[in-house]
């Protein structure tokens, strides 16, 4: 038995300096990752802040146009609001790709954003892990990475984010909203998370401290969006390759795309190479593969992923597709 502390702060300010107070300290969400990692030993923390009962539970309209969502957010409670339904749906679709309804009703918007990679050898504390335990060794660039990362690993880790929502955040340009000693800050999604590099035990910006208070998404993009997610079992399974994009096509060209990977590495890949290549090109298969491709080159593939490319190109072809056809179509696939 691994004991710890607990308390449960009654506003944000006192949730932030019960984090700064004591440097083994976490802050405990919906607990749906955390408790998991305290059970397998992967995290021993020494005070756990329960910031379960904070006041960050609203999604409310912005001044601009867009939503802010607080950090307390139920990830169930997300999906389904009427705001994010008719006006990003590619939100509301990854948020229901995810985990279960179980843990959907449990989980937030904060947590999600903070969970940790489901790579074995980071979850077994009988292995080596770079991302656990600094130094000694990744194992799993030889061992099983078959569902790992294939775009900005690096030598020290080839973990992937498990995350569908910050997949469908990082397509929309959403920002993150952060509170700690030194004061407030916003940070865009897309870096928000880390690539490795030679630090791979840290997954994001997050300062020691700091909370997440809200994430805001700007006005919906012109055009459809949706999500998809390619995996082993037909539900409660983490990403082999997901795609979140939101297209305008006007005249059978596009006109703006947006385009985020999820599975494919240590963070949501924002795909802005091949958005490139798709702005004022002709909005079909050929177009879209093309582009797809023009993302994918960075690849860096193992011994037993190699798969994982042509599936996450194969997969934005099918969503951007669909996002083409006409609405009945896309209903019907």
């Amino acid at each position: 038995m691994r004991t710890f502390a607990y308390t449960r702060p009654e506003n944000v300010d006192a949730a932030i300096d019960a984090l700064a107070g004591s440097p083994g300290a976490m802050a405990l969400g919906g607990g749906t990752n955390l408790v998991d990692l305290m059970k397998l030993g992967v995290t021993s923390p020494g005070l756990l802040v329960d910031i379960g009962r904070l006041p960050l539970t609203e999604v409310r309209e912005t001044a601009g146009g867009g939503l802010r969502i607080g950090a307390n957010v139920r990830n169930s409670d997300l999906a389904a609001h009427p705001a994010v339904r008719a006006r990003y749906p590619v939100l509301s679709q990854a948020l229901l790709a995810g985990a279960s309804g179980q843990l959907r009703n449990a989980a937030t918007t904060g947590g999600n954003l903070l969970q940790r990679t489901r790579c074995l050898y980071f979850q077994d504390v009988g292995k080596p892990c770079n991302k656990r335990v600094p130094g000694s060794g990744c194992p799993a660039r030889e061992g099983v990475h078959r569902d790992l990362a294939v775009l900005g690993h690096s030598p020290h880790c080839v973990a992937t984010n498990p995350s569908d929502m910050a997949v469908a955040l990082a397509a929309l340009d959403a920002v993150v909203h952060l509170r700690g000693p030194e004061g407030e800050r916003a940070v865009p999604l897309t870096g928000f998370h880390r690539l490795p590099g030679e630090e791979p035990h840290r997954d994001t910006v997050i300062r020691p401290a700091e909370l997440i208070l809200a994430v805001e998404l700007p006005p919906a993009p012109a055009g459809r969006s949706a999500y998809r997610k390619a995996r082993d079992r037909a539900s409660y399974a983490f990403a082999l390759a997901s795609v979140a994009a939101a297209l305008d096509v006007r005249d059978g060209v596009v006109r703006d795309v947006r385009l985020a990977f999820g599975g494919l590495a240590h963070k949501p890949w924002r795909a802005h190479a091949a958005e490139e290549a798709l702005r004022g090109a002709p909005a079909g298969e050929e177009s879209f593969g093309q582009a797809a491709e023009a993302e994918l080159t960075a690849a860096e593939p193992l011994r037993d992923n190699a798969f994982k490319v042509r599936l996450a190109r194969n997969l934005a072809v099918r969503v951007l597709s669909g996002l083409t056809a006409p609405a009945a179509e896309e209903t019907a696939r």
